[in-house]
């Protein structure tokens, strides 16, 4: 059972969602509306809007939209039960007992509980005799006891049973457990085993200080050397970063991007408490942007190896694409982070910080990177180095950026600025050319439809989804039009599935007297919701007169009693002109 409507509505009325975003995200007005960087996916020019008259936001740039609601559950990855919670929680209210389905919201709170209980016991197996090769481990790498606690650290021993058989002896259940990933059903489908054996263990914790996952590490050579909780009802990797509940209370907008846990601890206890690491995969997008809400730079900290460099190529374009300034550490001997502060004894963490202030931007590293594949003691190497470097940069957005780097290649190579800046032109008008392409075919793309797998009616009849959202959009703007609007359209006129759900939705709650829009966020899906919201934000602003509305109802008419091709042959001349004449009838 949902929420109380007007709990709801009180809800959203304590919590202004300019209010709650701008504590995220900073905000400039615009007219009525305000804009600011969409926090949900990396840009530089703003298309994040929130609407104050009718507190929702909606992003141009990732289509990301809803209420107030939706945003805490998108930013803090919330499901609607716990984002409910969040806000009554801030405006200071009660939540009504009994009144909501809690069952996800339950599941997640019991993941967290046998996260936490989980971590405790595989740091208490590492201290114990059990976990001797764990500690021993630890030590080897020349982390202090105090290291170990800070970070939870733990480990997993060799018995296939030793977690769920503690967990379970805690009162969780064998769905809960597997449901934390921290156990795995039998083939069979009797009984369960544990997830994590004989690794030394890493828990992964939120900026709210939960247990959310854990990495383990074997001390072997067996595949695979790293093994990393799944997606839960708590966990996405892709969006999380190990450590940056620790980076983000570092005092510094400057986090050092490291290629694993144990690089990040190792600069932490060095006294670098910025440091952050991805969880098994490579750098997202979504990890990008969580960075920017915390930082304005990145010192990327990869490995020097092969990896590290194809890693440290993948990364630069995502974190600048994030709005974020980019360096990138050189470190000697092609050392990682953490061999490097060891072999330095005790001037490692000196050592680290003079490599980090003399690191380059990523400019400087691509260029130096281009420099490898040249022999620039021949004028064929250096016409070759030349050209690669003028795309490169004609690829910086920065006008002065560009004249900086331009200046500094000329000067060394004797060039004359004006044939080097006259080859960057080149190069630049050929990337524009190639991304208004791109953003054309994007736009061409949105507009018609194609590859739209929530809404594909839009694609094959889109002159009666157009009507048809407009017509929706006007509902919802002008709920005292649902009678007249009623009166007119039937659900089953509408052509697109996606919109006649709506349309049946909404024309439902105004005929019961309840707002529209209270519940969008409980009852539709992401997607379906920012559907929704897109087509609102689409006419906002657009003046919607009785005549528009009836032009958007006459078009419904009008495709409602279009037949196929295939029903026009067989019908007979009575029939077509019997179809015609409801189609002018419906008009008047």
């Amino acid at each position: 059972m949902a929420f109380p409507e007007s709990f709801i509505q009180d809800l959203k009325m304590r919590n202004s969602i300019t209010d709650v975003v701008s504590s995220y995200v900073s905000l400039k007005r615009r007219g009525r509306n305000m804009i600011g960087l969409c926090p949900f996916h990396g840009e530089k020019t703003p298309s994040f809007n929130i609407y104050t008259e009718d507190e929702h936001f909606y992003c141009f740039g990732c289509g990301a939209g809803g209420d107030v609601i939706t945003f805490i559950m998108k930013i803090e990855n919330l499901d609607y039960t716990d984002a409910v919670k969040f806000l009554a929680q801030r405006a200071g209210m009660d939540i009504p007992e009994n009144s909501y389905d809690n069952s996800m919201s339950r599941l997640r709170t019991r993941v967290l509980e046998a996260n936490r209980e989980a971590a405790r016991y595989y740091y208490k197996t590492l201290i114990s005799p059990a976990g001797r090769e764990g500690l021993d481990y630890f030590h080897s790498r020349m982390l202090s006891d105090r290291t170990i606690r800070h970070f939870g650290l733990g480990f997993a021993d060799d018995d296939w049973s030793s977690l769920t058989n503690h967990l379970k002896s805690l009162g969780f259940s064998e769905n809960e457990l597997v449901s934390a990933n921290l156990a795995v059903r039998r083939r069979s489908g009797n009984g369960v085993f544990d997830r994590f054996t004989n690794r030394v263990m890493f828990p992964i914790i939120d900026l709210r200080g939960n247990v959310i996952a854990f990495g383990g590490r074997i001390m072997t050579d067996q595949k695979p050397k790293y093994l990393n909780t799944s997606d839960t009802p708590v966990f996405k990797k892709s969006a999380n970063l190990f450590s940056l509940n620790n980076a983000k209370n570092a005092g510094t907008r400057t986090l050092l991007l490291c290629e694993g846990y144990m690089d990040v601890i190792a600069v932490n206890q060095a006294g670098f408490a910025n440091a952050v690491a991805t969880l098994g995969t490579a750098l997202t997008a979504e990890q990008a942007t969580l960075i920017k809400r915390y930082a304005d730079e990145v010192v990327i900290c990869y490995d020097a190896d092969e990896a590290g460099q194809k890693a440290t190529a993948r990364a630069i374009p995502i974190l600048r694409g994030a709005g974020l300034l980019v360096r990138v550490l050189s470190i000697p001997n092609g050392k990682d982070p953490d061999e490097y502060i060891k072999s330095q004894g005790a001037d490692g963490p000196e050592a680290f910080r003079a490599i980090i202030e003399k690191s380059g931007n990523d400019v400087d590293y691509r260029l130096q990177k281009l420099r490898a594949d040249y022999n620039l003691q021949t004028s064929d190497g250096r016409v070759g180095y030349l050209e690669a470097a003028s795309r490169l940069v004609a690829g910086i957005s920065s006008a002065i950026e560009q004249d900086v780097y331009a200046s500094k290649l000329c000067r060394e190579f004797g060039l004359d600025k004006s044939a080097f800046m006259a080859q960057v032109e080149k190069h630049g008008k050929k990337l524009s050319r190639e991304q208004y392409k791109k953003q054309q075919r994007k736009i061409q793309t949105d507009l018609s439809g194609r590859g739209d797998r929530l809404d594909p009616d839009r694609a094959k009849k889109p002159r009666s989804s157009s009507a048809e959202e407009a017509l929706l959009a006007h509902l919802l703007s002008h709920p005292d039009s649902a009678d007249y609007i009623k009166s007119r359209v039937q659900p089953e006129q509408f052509q697109n599935t996606l919109m006649r759900r709506y349309y049946s939705y909404f024309l439902q709650r105004t005929e019961q007297g309840l707002d529209p829009m209270t519940n969008v966020s409980a009852d539709f899906t992401d997607d379906e919701r920012n559907k929704i919201y897109k087509i609102i934000s689409k006419y906002s602003g657009v003046a919607s007169t009785k005549r528009a509305l009836d032009e958007y109802i006459n078009v419904i008419h009008e495709e409602s009693e279009r037949p196929d091709r295939g029903d026009i042959s067989k019908m007979t001349p009575e029939q077509l002109n019997e179809r015609l004449e409801r189609i002018r009838k419906a008009k008047k």
